[in-house]
């Protein structure tokens, strides 16, 4: 084991040159990665429901993915994570709505344990549970060779992806991009975050496309208990502002002002 990481860590810093139109790893200039220890996050997933993919989508007789547990998706990013699996999703919840701010308003956070060895997923949010709406996603990553299970990806070619940072840094998500993409999300009242496994291979059969259209390449086989995107955690800096209690007063007696005028005008 030792030995694979330290071949990891040596192809990670040969790939270190930036080559795509994207920020790059945590720590190189420009780069939009968040710590965990930023003190803009104010709250953390306090619920988790997880919905686990196979080890290997091509080979369904292999079994499913099964490394960690929904709780090691809550509270604040640690070494703890669960891992979803081939096409697998978890959905989380918090005890405060999440609401848009300035930049980003929510982290996921992923376990890549280099700045190119990272395992990918989209990222969608919803205010009712019922309806998800999708972050815009770019892979600029090339499609005609696939990247192996220990393979690895430059940062630079990927957007809006979650995982596009090693382990310690999130993945931060603006919902100013998702203002008025449907009336059934309120930017200012989601409840509820998903994170989906993007399926790496490049066979079309079983392959996930960013918003483009593009096949996203990423390490494929990964056909171990913790195969699939490993979520660490999901991390809010901004939440939607509480009504003053002086509002809701008043807005109470306006409503009972109104229930009497029409009791008053059908006596009448």
């Amino acid at each position: 084991m030792k030995t694979l990481i330290n071949l990891l860590l040596i192809a990670s810093s040969v790939s270190a040159l930036a080559s795509g139109p994207y920020d790059g790893a945590a720590g190189t200039p420009g780069s939009k990665a968040i710590a965990a220890n930023d003190p803009r996050f104010v709250e953390w997933a306090s619920g988790a429901t997880i919905n686990r993919g196979l080890m290997d989508i091509a080979k369904p007789t292999g079994g499913y993915a099964s490394y960690g547990t929904a709780s090691s998706a809550l509270g604040a990013s640690n070494s703890n994570v669960v891992s979803l699996g081939d096409g697998g999703s978890a959905i989380l919840t918090f005890d405060k709505v999440i609401g848009n701010g300035e930049g980003a308003d929510f982290a996921v956070f992923e376990n890549g344990f280099s700045d190119t060895f990272l395992e990918l997923g989209f990222v969608e949010v919803s205010s009712n549970g019922t309806d998800f709406f999708r972050f815009d996603s770019v892979s600029l990553t090339q499609t005609s060779t696939q990247v192996g299970g220990f393979g690895t990806l430059d940062p630079t070619n990927l957007n809006n992806l979650a995982g596009k940072y090693r382990a310690g840094y999130g993945t931060g998500f603006d919902l100013a991009e998702l203002a008025g993409r449907s009336p059934l999300l309120d930017v200012n009242n989601v409840k509820f975050v998903k994170i989906i496994d993007v399926i790496g291979t490049i066979n079309p059969t079983y392959a996930s496309r960013d918003s483009l259209g593009n096949i996203i390449n990423d390490p494929y086989s990964t056909p171990f208990a913790s195969g699939g995107f490993d979520l660490d955690a999901v991390g809010v800096i901004h939440t939607a502002p509480v009504p003053e209690p002086t509002s809701l007063a008043c807005l109470g007696v306006g409503v009972l002002a109104l229930i009497r005028r029409r009791r008053s005008a059908s006596r009448d």
